[in-house]
């Protein structure tokens, strides 16, 4: 892990805030006199910023606790109404077997509320690439733990990244980790359900957190990471391959698999507790340092 003044210098030149190297040696120096200048300015509110408080609170949560925006109820029903019935149709009507045409139609409808974030201005390239390094985070972390079933970092990012850019970029991170994941470990009908899945545990952790409901606490953070692997990952995936391998639903195979995927969602949930246990603090400290000093994904202020 970078030191906090290495960590500014590498963002400074990979985000290209500085000038062209073309410049002469002098302003080469008034500009590390100008940073160091910033740096020292702002060294007190960044130390209040990310030195954790008596409360366990990672990142303190600003103007958070506020109503949900017109675009995230927007966001809300197409993804809780519009994905879950395209998914049950392409298993009805297709058999499954559309399923990559169904993988991009849920990448589409994720992205569409994501870039009705920046309302009527132009992402920067800088804003888009940090949710695409995030999933590949999300990709590599899960090849890293091919061997280990069902112990995945993936719920723990998409979760980190919710609180920290929003539920929308939360959907978008989920769903694009699995179908990029899944090129290398297997492509099938059950790709746009894992992308719904970890799509929707990503988008409620950024509406829960932006209601105040959810802290940005170890513990906090943890409960929620089981109770969504558990819940909703388990909960749509099981009844998911149910649908996917008989085309019906009945009670009796419902329970069955539910019962017999118990295990597996338990190891699931206890990894994502892990990860979210170690990783949560460093991750939202380095997000939210970028956030600040770039102005990253800013929300906006349009509230019901």
């Amino acid at each position: 892990m970078l030191a906090g003044s290495e960590l500014d210098q590498f963002l400074d030149e990979f985000f290209g805030e500085e000038e062209n190297t073309s410049c002469t040696a002098g302003s080469e120096n008034q500009k590390k006199l100008n940073l160091f200048t910033y740096r020292k300015g702002e060294a007190s509110d960044e130390l209040e910023e990310y030195t954790l408080p008596s409360d366990g609170m990672i990142i303190r949560q600003m103007n958070r606790q506020r109503k949900v925006s017109r675009r995230t109820w927007f966001a809300f029903a197409v993804m809780l109404i519009v994905v879950p019935i395209l998914l049950f149709f392409s298993v009805k009507i297709w058999g499954g077997r559309k399923y990559l045409l169904c993988s991009l139609i849920v990448v589409i409808a994720a992205m569409l509320p994501f870039f009705m974030m920046f309302e009527g201005r132009k992402p920067k390239a800088r804003e888009i690439m940090v949710i695409s390094v995030l999933a590949a985070i999300g990709v590599a972390g899960r090849a890293a733990f091919f061997m280990v079933p069902s112990f995945k970092p993936v719920a723990a990012i998409v979760i980190l990244t919710g609180i920290s850019f929003g539920g929308e970029a939360g959907f978008l991170v989920g769903s694009l980790t699995m179908l990029i994941s899944n090129m290398f470990m297997g492509q099938g009908p059950w790709t746009p359900w894992q992308m719904f899945s970890f799509g929707m545990i990503g988008f409620l952790a950024g509406i829960l957190y932006q209601k105040g409901i959810l802290k940005a606490r170890k513990l906090d953070l943890c409960i929620y990471g089981f109770l969504s692997v558990f819940l909703i990952y388990g909960g749509i995936m099981n009844p998911a391959s149910v649908l996917m391998s008989y085309g019906y639903i009945t009670k009796s195979s419902l329970i069955a698999y539910y019962i017999s995927g118990a295990p597996v969602d338990l190891v699931h949930a206890a990894s994502t507790v892990i990860f979210l246990w170690f990783m949560s603090r460093p991750l939202l400290e380095k997000l939210e340092r970028i956030k600040r000093k770039y102005g990253l994904i800013e929300p906006q202020e349009d509230a019901l």
